[in-house]
């Protein structure tokens, strides 16, 4: 066997291992940046009004699984939860008629594995939500990529609708519509593409 030889033998065995080697680097986790993300959601009164509510204090990451696919989970606190701009509004959704922060400290979202090019073409990501010790399956509709490095160049932007009466929070349902609107804006902070 000639040097030439040898040498691309190498060459190639060594590419052979770089591209096994892919998957395991692929292995991990980015966590949410907090300076970045922003999760929350939209009430509207029956006036018309919209209350936007946001999530102050939150943990998320996506997890990059053996296989390649990815997995979200959001842990959301309801002892800081706000309504921008209205108090009241913000004792409501924290009080036991709504979240009840005391009993309930945390909502959860944890998605089923999923391909990341759900990031870049955007589609449905589905998953569980907890809310007052209730899970149930829900889904999100991912918005298409505006960015060639989603969740690092740009954010991903998450919306989905549940019913708080499935949750056990319908009180005011004269004054507050019944529906939620989840929002999540986020970016990771690591530099890795999910």
């Amino acid at each position: 066997m000639t040097q030439l030889a040898v040498a691309r033998l190498r060459l190639a065995m060594l590419a052979v291992g770089a591209l096994l080697a892919v998957p395991a680097l692929a292995q991990g986790r980015n966590d949410f940046d907090p300076a970045n993300t922003r999760l929350g959601f939209e009430l509207r009164t029956r006036w018309g009004q919209v209350l936007d509510g946001v999530f102050r204090q939150y943990e998320g990451s996506v997890e990059h699984l053996p296989d390649g696919r990815q997995q979200v989970r959001l842990r959301m606190y309801t002892r800081d939860v706000e309504i921008v701009d209205h108090p009241r509004y913000s004792d409501w959704a924290r009080s036991e008629k709504f979240f009840d922060a005391d009993r309930y400290p945390v909502v959860t979202f944890t998605s089923k594995p999923y391909d990341p090019m759900l990031l870049y073409d955007g589609g449905k990501l589905e998953g569980e939500l907890s809310i007052k010790g209730i899970s149930r399956p829900r889904s999100l509709d991912v918005a298409p990529a505006t960015c060639q490095r989603p969740a690092v160049s740009c954010d991903v932007v998450a919306t989905g609708a549940v019913r708080r009466s499935d949750y056990e929070m319908d009180d005011w349902m004269l004054a507050v519509s019944d529906r939620v609107v989840f929002v999540l804006r986020a970016r990771i902070r690591s530099g890795k593409t999910p």
